[in-house]
């Protein structure tokens, strides 16, 4: 009976393995149409969008652009220890508030960095210590903060922790867990061996993600019960991954960054 049990287990595996394969095999989807570009030195890790700027975002600087225009109207640039990777950020306010951390440095630590959002003067941190991971996304949705903690196979990932458990996490005002969720399967398996770089709710209540370095995102559910978020659909986009925004004025429009060409990205997402 033990034999048998063993024998149906090694089963499950060798084809839940082989559907991750499958899925971490499956060709690119079509790009999504871009409608605007803008070149923007600081577009390595990821971007922010007011609707009239976008803020291109560098582990250790910013950039605020005019979207009408491509021009630069400000510009900030940290001191590289105190700022070793920012990677994502989003528009709350009069904020511009950056998940951070001591990537690709272990044991990972992160941290909020948090601007205004007219001049990019650096406002304040909040430290969050050690974590599940490194944190690699922050945004603002229903009255909550919501974080991504990074998980890596490799470079800037933990002993015995790799991208099976990234984590989303949903926060209060400070910034304190409230509940979290694991990410589908198929989504992991696209992301391996790295880990989710961006997220962001779009005005419909819809989450999206991305990976390190595939050009498509993935449209995710909260699930009505268990841990494990649900995956709705993937999307093409013409940028390779890394963090991204909704624009909150544009229906539809998705802003990426190009980190090769340091390139901001305004692509247009059919419903």
């Amino acid at each position: 009976m033990r034999y048998g049990m063993t024998m149906m287990a090694m089963t499950a595996l060798a084809i839940a393995g082989a559907a991750q394969a499958q899925d971490a095999d499956a060709p690119l989807p079509t790009p999504s149409p871009v409608v605007l570009r803008l070149a923007a030195p600081e577009a390595h890790q990821g971007v922010a969008s007011d609707g009239v700027h976008v803020y291109a975002i560098d582990n250790d600087r910013i950039g605020k652009y005019v979207i009408a225009t491509g021009q630069r109207i400000a510009q900030w640039q940290g001191e590289r220890r105190l700022f070793p990777h920012m990677n994502s950020c989003t528009v709350a306010g009069r904020e511009l508030v950056c998940a951070a951390s001591n990537y690709p440095a272990v044991p990972q630590t992160s941290a909020i960095e948090i601007f205004d959002t007219k001049t990019l003067r650096h406002l304040r941190t909040v430290s969050l210590g050690f974590g599940p991971g490194s944190l690699t996304v922050l945004d603002r949705h229903a009255g909550k903060w919501w974080a991504v903690y990074a998980n890596y196979a490799g470079k800037g990932g933990e002993p015995n922790r790799d991208y099976r458990y990234t984590l989303l996490v949903r926060m209060d005002d400070s910034f304190r867990q409230e509940a979290a969720w694991t990410f589908p399967q198929q989504v992991l398996a696209r992301f391996a061996p790295f880990s989710c770089s961006g997220a962001s709710w779009s005005n419909d209540g819809r989450l999206y993600v991305t990976g390190h370095d595939r050009p498509e995102m993935y449209e995710l559910a909260l699930p009505e019960a268990g841990s494990v978020l649900e995956w709705k659909r993937t999307i093409g986009i013409a940028s390779p991954g890394q963090a991204i925004d909704w624009d909150p004025k544009v229906a539809g429009r998705i802003w990426s960054v190009d980190r090769k060409q340091t390139t901001l990205i305004a692509s247009s997402i059919a419903d």
